[in-house]
């Protein structure tokens, strides 16, 4: 190999780890969901201080990022908001999918949520709170693990027993009571799930809700995104079913197959 090649492949290898360490800052800082000290970066990332701290004035100077008060933490800024804007106005299923969960969240009184699958997490895309007295209220770019809901059962329902175990990290198995989860037994609920129209699940998060899940699907018949709704634990049984028939048309309205 020439000295000009080895120059060059040095170069792009040095690019490839700059913009790895970008995508690795935004990732720790989404999954925080919250104002991050700069300190606490370097271990975070595993990156030489020097580094992480260039790499934020970059970002900081770009308004990617911001710092956050005189505690020198810092978290997205102004440009990621308009970039939210954007792809929330120029994608079709958040778009026409935010205008039926405010439209299903009016209907039902019920808290509704639109949400799509983000690597291994479900990803509340948007939101719209219920009229109840006592809200369940839910916020909009949570990302919550897939055994936890319903929605994670129905977009992981295509995959192979063995796709969804390399997907799941074991500590997503650990509800927030800290009730286990287990593996084969969320598997075949995935699999129970492949073409169902609806998914509940109840007590999972806590212990004073359940969820209903309807598939939103795709061109491809694969699931794209889901729309659900929270609800407390008390509902009588013949409103549950008014509730699911109503989930269910909205989802069918927002698939690419109906």
């Amino acid at each position: 190999m020439s000295d000009l090649a080895m120059m060059e492949g040095k170069a792009e290898g040095s690019r490839e780890r700059g913009i790895d360490r970008v995508l690795k800052l935004l990732a720790y800082l989404n999954e925080a969901g919250r104002p991050v000290r700069v300190a606490e970066l370097p271990k975070a990332l595993g990156a030489p201080r020097s580094t992480i701290y260039e790499l934020v004035r970059v970002l900081t100077d770009s308004g990617m990022l911001e710092f956050s008060g005189d505690d020198n933490k810092v978290y997205f800024g102004k440009l990621i908001y308009l970039y939210g804007i954007n792809y929330v106005r120029e994608n079709d299923l958040v778009r026409r999918g935010s205008a039926e969960v405010d439209a299903l969240s009016r209907l039902t009184g019920e808290t509704s949520e639109l949400c799509v699958l983000n690597r291994n997490r479900q990803a509340i895309v948007y939101t719209h709170p219920g009229s109840r007295p006592m809200r369940i209220s839910s916020q909009a770019g949570g990302q919550i693990p897939l055994p936890w809901t319903a929605s994670g059962r129905l977009m992981l329902a295509h995959m192979t027993p063995a796709e969804i175990e390399a997907l799941v990290l074991p500590e997503d198995l650990v509800l927030p009571d800290k009730r286990l989860v287990k593996m084969e037994a969320f598997v075949a609920d995935c699999i129970a799930a492949r073409g169902s129209p609806i998914v509940a699940t109840s007590g999972l998060i806590n212990s004073f809700t359940q969820c209903l899940a309807s598939p939103i699907y795709g061109v491809n018949g694969q699931v794209q995104a889901t729309i659900c709704l929270v609800l407390p634990m008390d509902i009588a049984d013949e409103h549950r079913a008014d509730l699911q028939e109503m989930l269910i048309a909205s989802a069918r309205k927002l698939s690419m197959d109906a």
